[in-house]
């Protein structure tokens, strides 16, 4: 039974030397999405969000993506870090990093590790340790709620303008097709005494 155990830990360690922790996401970032725009660097195995645990609404900001090879793992990384990279029209750029053990809510039990736990008495000295850290905790919920309340907002307002922008495009070039069509162009031209290409 040890050696099944610690087989399947060390499977589990080549599976984090693949895999690349993605943050500062869209919470509109789907799979899918995330597989098309990293599938320039390799080949993409699989994609795990990371659920915020301390926002009721549950939207995954952060990503573990696990690629075939630790090469394509360090391509994807390297690429990241030294160009800023995009993702379904983020403001801001996303950040890429070699995944650790942590991160895995699915990680099996290090063969030789124990861990005990025990409720903490008001009078130990670590009591008031553990509140100052839970009220932290709490405060930084907070913050963080707020964080990503702007960031949609800001995510929004990006996707709006660009849209705009893209329809204004559309309409100048639809403008420009239909001069064409119609021969205006070629009256203007002229009585500019200017010569249009014929296409």
């Amino acid at each position: 039974m040890g050696t099944s155990a610690e087989k399947e830990y060390a499977d589990f360690e080549d599976k984090v030397k693949r895999t690349v922790y993605f943050d500062n996401l869209s919470p509109k970032v789907k799979e899918s999405v995330l597989k098309t725009a990293l599938s320039q660097f390799g080949t993409v195995v699989g994609v795990q969000f990371i659920p915020n645990y301390s926002q009721f609404n549950n939207m995954p900001l952060c990503a573990l993506v696990e690629m075939e090879s630790v090469k394509d793992a360090k391509n994807v990384t390297t690429e990241i870090v030294n160009y800023p990279f995009m993702i379904s029209g983020m403001p801001r750029p996303v950040r890429a990093r070699p995944a650790e053990a942590q991160m895995f809510t699915d990680r099996p039990v290090k063969p030789g590790r124990k861990i005990q736990c025990r409720w903490v008495d008001p009078k130990e000295p670590y009591f008031q340790v553990a509140t100052e850290l839970k009220s932290l905790a709490r405060n930084h919920a907070k913050e963080a709620l707020c964080l990503l309340q702007l960031q949609l907002e800001e995510e929004e307002k990006l996707a709006k303008e660009q849209a705009e922008s893209l329809k204004e495009k559309y309409n100048k070039f639809k403008i420009i097709d239909n001069l064409l069509i119609d021969g205006t162009m070629r009256r203007l031209a002229s009585c500019y005494n200017m010569n249009v290409a014929d296409e």
